[in-house]
């Protein structure tokens, strides 16, 4: 099986790992997963280096906040609950005090579900409105 993984790897060299996996276990009635295509590969010298930078994560932000309400973090996770299905966390939690100003856990994860949690941060905060700052996401290369 693992010559024959290399094999459609050298035929079809534009196909990633995953996409290797997904056609040999269709083509091929075999399952292999895309970790084993891709380990399998690097063993051969078939991948090649990733075309983009890896910018390292800083160890404090370069603009430190110096007051409560000055910069917000919203964030989405997701949970299975066990006999309900799929639930989602929104969040709003404020950088200086690292406090989390609201939460919502609901069924969706829809940009409505996100101003209802902004909504409710302003309540909780007393501010009447927010100033959005959107920043330039550096180009990846």
């Amino acid at each position: 099986m693992r010559g024959q993984i290399i094999d459609l790897a050298l035929e079809l060299p534009e196909l990633s790992p995953r996409e290797l996996a997904v056609r040999f276990t269709d083509e091929r009635k075999y399952f292999v997963s895309e970790a084993s295509v891709y380990r399998l590969l690097k063993a051969h010298d078939l991948i090649t280096s990733p075309a983009y930078v890896v910018i390292k994560a800083a160890n404090e932000f370069k603009d430190k906040t110096t007051a409560v309400n000055q910069l917000w973090q919203t964030d989405f996770t997701y949970l299975k609950i066990t006999g309900w299905g799929w639930y989602y966390l929104s969040t709003v939690l404020d950088d200086f005090s690292r406090y989390i100003v609201a939460w919502r856990l609901g069924p969706t994860m829809c940009a409505s579900d996100v101003t209802a949690t902004l909504d409710q941060a302003l309540a909780a905060s007393g501010l009447d409105h927010i100033a959005v700052a959107h920043r330039e996401v550096a180009p990846v290369v």
